[in-house]
């Protein structure tokens, strides 16, 4: 019979977990926001001072997504009276030096807008910081207003028009997918807002093919997150969505919580500010390849202010873990679509744990399975009124 020598298996085990052939992890979440306005169309505020905010309130990584620009070329600023405590604020933050001015004939001061390869050095740092460009093509079909954002775009798109809301929407997704396919850059489109002046309906987006991203959550305060009594909701839309792309062996669309920010001096339920909606991507590098990616593979969650310590699926079992505020209550609730002899049954209410942990079994039937985490903590300065913090996870499928 062999004597086990104790002190040598441990050692060798403990020598064999640290050895270089073993798999280290090394992926973290990051803090993001895809949605956001500036100066170079109609935020009203200077980029420098955008950075500055969702930097120093520990964002990873984040877009300007001005409509139909990028921030490249000569743009000047009129800055009238009522305006001048904008510019003060700026001096005051960056000094006269780093800045261009001018006074027009009627005697109006104007600034030179600084280009993201000027202002990007100030805040970029690697694994640290990361500005990703972006675009939000800003078209219309006659009274419809469809915005598509693009993250990561490296050329400006035209807003293509059609001849219908999903015909528009198609045609700028096609072009944005023609340049990552000619550039070879990795980038993808998403659908802004569907409910922006009740705009886009589930059945347009149905229609649509290269379409991976929409918004389930902007903190803009006429973008109507929750419909009325006649149209849907985010969340239904997602999930009515989600099954007809399942149905037509599309990949699923996934949901993304954006500030779309426009407003960065007066903070309200009428202002459409800062800090209302962000995602949180897993994965292990902060680069935007490393970004696209971990997003395009669903491995990400949005959120409005809880954050998950862990999400994990192993192709039949969902399971995940908040990680909790002391004196914060959490519910989870799971929504997902089934198949039964009758028929597709959508946006179905499968289950709901109360706590900080939760595991959800696929049944028979089940075609996704998302998840929404709902905490008893009120959102700071909201987009509605008695808004709570939660959070949503990305629909994963039955293997």
């Amino acid at each position: 019979m062999f004597k086990i020598n104790y002190f040598f298996l441990a050692s060798a085990l403990l020598f064999a977990a640290c050895t270089p052939d073993k798999p280290v992890e090394t992926k973290k979440w990051y803090k993001g926001n895809l949605h956001t306005h500036s100066f170079w169309s109609d935020g009203n505020d200077f980029p420098e001072m955008i950075m500055d905010w969702y930097k120093s309130h520990d964002y990873d990584f984040i877009v300007l997504s001005d409509h139909n620009t990028l921030a490249d070329g000569e743009k000047w600023k009129s800055f009238p009276e009522k305006q001048k405590f904008i510019f003060d604020k700026y001096v005051a933050k960056y000094g006269e030096d780093w800045m261009e001015t001018r006074v027009d004939s009627a005697g109006t001061l104007e600034v030179k807008l600084k280009t993201l390869a000027e202002y990007r050095p100030l805040f970029e740092e690697e694994g640290e910081f990361l500005i990703i460009q972006s675009e939000e093509i800003t078209d219309r079909f006659e009274d419809k207003h469809i915005h598509i954002n693009v993250t990561n775009i490296q050329e400006l798109i035209k807003p293509q028009g059609g001849n219908s809301v999903s015909d528009v929407m198609q045609n700028n997704i096609d072009k944005v997918l023609e340049q990552r396919e000619k550039l070879d850059v990795p980038m993808f489109p998403h659908i802004n807002h569907p409910n922006f002046i009740w705009s886009i309906t589930p059945d347009d987006m149905i229609q649509l093919s290269g379409e991976r991203f929409f918004e389930v959550y902007n903190g803009h305060p006429q973008v109507h997150n929750y419909g009325d009594s006649l149209r849907p909701g985010m969340e239904a839309l997602w999930d009515l969505v989600q099954t007809a792309y399942l149905r037509d062996g599309k990949p699923s669309i996934y949901g993304l919580a954006v500030d779309d920010a426009h407003s960065y001096h007066n903070f309200g339920p009428k202002d459409s500010n800062p800090g209302r909606g962000w995602v949180m991507v897993y994965t292990d590098k902060l680069t935007p390849e490393n970004i696209v990616e971990a997003m395009e593979a669903g491995d990400f969650y949005a959120t409005t202010g809880v954050t998950m310590k862990d999400i994990s699926f192993d192709g039949k079992t969902l399971s995940m873990e908040v990680d909790p505020e002391d004196g914060v209550s959490y519910k989870i609730q799971f929504f997902g679509s089934r198949n039964t002899t009758e028929g597709i049954e959508t946006g179905v209410f499968f289950e709901e744990v109360s706590g900080t942990s939760a595991v959800y079994r696929l049944k028979e039937g089940d075609m996704f399975v998302r998840a929404k985490v709902i905490s008893s903590k009120p959102k700071e300065n909201p987009y509605q009124a008695g808004d709570m913090e939660v959070a949503w996870t990305q629909p994963v499928l039955p293997e």
